[in-house]
This record gives structure tokens, sequence and C-alpha cells, in this order.
């Protein structure tokens, strides 16, 4: 996909429940991206960690490369890494549609933004609990999205942390409809509608999908519970 197309389909997919592939069986990978195609998603999201900026190792090009053989389904991809200027074009013809790169990485993303459209792919600036908005302001026209961190990042389970849900509200105040406002971290049933409320429109996922039997019926209570909550935004183009 183009960013253009990228874009318009997650639009048009709000609330859009993007399953964390990281919680993900990985001895059963296939079926798995199949199963979790069949509940209607309309993207996937990959946690890539380096051990080094966050306290755990994932998986990285070879398993981004092995997600864009089995769908065709947008891939949005964290990373969750130290130098990630040393990455993106590798990740780019892995497959990646979307990169998301740390504040806390670097010490001026918008070049790494840029660079990040200019080879295709939506360009996202994440940042942690513990990260202002401010942070994140003078940047925000050279993001497609922003991803609001509501856990510490490099492991799952942890508890909501719900100053993500003040941040959210400020970026929509700050941007209008101009960006797409992300979410990841203690995503479920519980908090779900509150992300929305608050201004996310990308909700990634893990357990509440993952720890569940039923892929399908799990991911329509997520929408389900998320709509109630959510105001679309118009459809912007790059």
């Amino acid at each position: 996909m183009t960013i253009s197309e990228t874009i318009a389909h997650l639009r048009g997919s709000i609330p859009a429940v993007l399953p964390s592939l990281l919680m993900c069986d990985f001895g059963q990978l296939a079926n798995e991206v199949r199963r979790i195609e069949a509940a209607g998603v309309p993207g996937l999201h990959l946690d890539v960690m380096d051990g080094h900026f966050v306290p755990n190792l994932s998986y990285g090009l070879p398993l981004v490369e092995a997600f864009r053989r089995m769908t065709t389904l947008p891939l949005d991809v964290h990373l969750m890494i130290s130098n990630p200027a040393q990455y993106i074009e590798r990740y780019r013809e892995a497959g990646a549609d979307s990169m998301t790169i740390h504040v806390e990485a670097v010490h001026d993303p918008r070049p790494l933004l840029r660079e990040i459209r200019a080879i295709g792919a939506m360009a996202g600036l994440a940042l942690n609990p513990d990260t202002p908005v401010s942070a994140v302001r003078p940047y925000l026209k050279d993001c497609d999205l922003v991803l609001v961190m509501s856990v510490n990042p490099g492991f799952g389970g942890q508890k909501f942390d719900r100053r993500a849900l003040d941040k959210l509200a400020e970026l929509r105040s700050l941007a209008g409809d101009e960006l797409l406002l992300e979410i990841d971290g203690g995503v479920n049933d519980a908090t779900i509608a509150d992300c929305c409320a608050a201004g996310a429109q990308l909700l990634v996922v893990g357990s509440a999908i993952f720890g569940t039997s039923d892929y399908l019926a799990s991911t329509r209570r997520l929408v389900e519970l998320a709509s109630s909550k959510t105001t679309r935004s118009p459809q912007r183009t790059c």
C-alpha cells in the first residue's frame, strides 16, 4: 500500500483494533495469522525490541518478512530500538507499511520521520509514560501517527497507566483530525472505551485477544466497546 492508501484504510476502520503479534503463539504462526485475519482486523502490530532501548528482546527483520509473506494486511511496525536510523530502509523492504520510532531514542526525530515517509511508509512517533506531550509537539507536522504508550515498553501484562488518557486528549486538541492517535499497553475490555473517548483511533491489543480462545468474538467485543466512544474523523490524503 502507498502511504495515502494505508492511512485511508486505517481511517476507514476506526476504531481500529490492531492485534499485537508479540502475544501470539509463535509455534503456530501461520495459523495465528489466519485466525486473526478471520477476526476482521484492519492491520497487525509488530513490536521490535532490541534489548537495549527496552529491557527485552523480541523479533526482527526475518519475522517481519515472514508476516509480510503471510498477509496483505498493513504491518504497523513499532521500533523500540536505540538506533532506528540504521534500520528504517531495511524494515520498509521487509514489508512495514507504518514505522514508529521513539522520541526518547533519538536527539531529533524529524529527519527520520521524513525519511520514513520518503521511502513510502507512514511515519509514527511514540512516547513513553513518563515522557510529556511537549517532547513530541515540535514534530507533529512530520507524523502520520503518534503512539502513546500506556505501559513502560518491553513487557506485556502491565497495568494500564491512565496518564495516557490525558496525553491523548492533549494531542487531539493540538493536532485536530490531522493525526492518527494510537495507544499501546493494557488495552482491554475495561480500558478500550476510555481510550477512544480520549481520542485514540488505533488500539493495540495483546492478551485481550490472544489470551482468549475465540479471536473473532473477542475482537468484535472490543470493537463494540470502542465504537461506543469513538468519533470518526474524516479521511485525509498525503
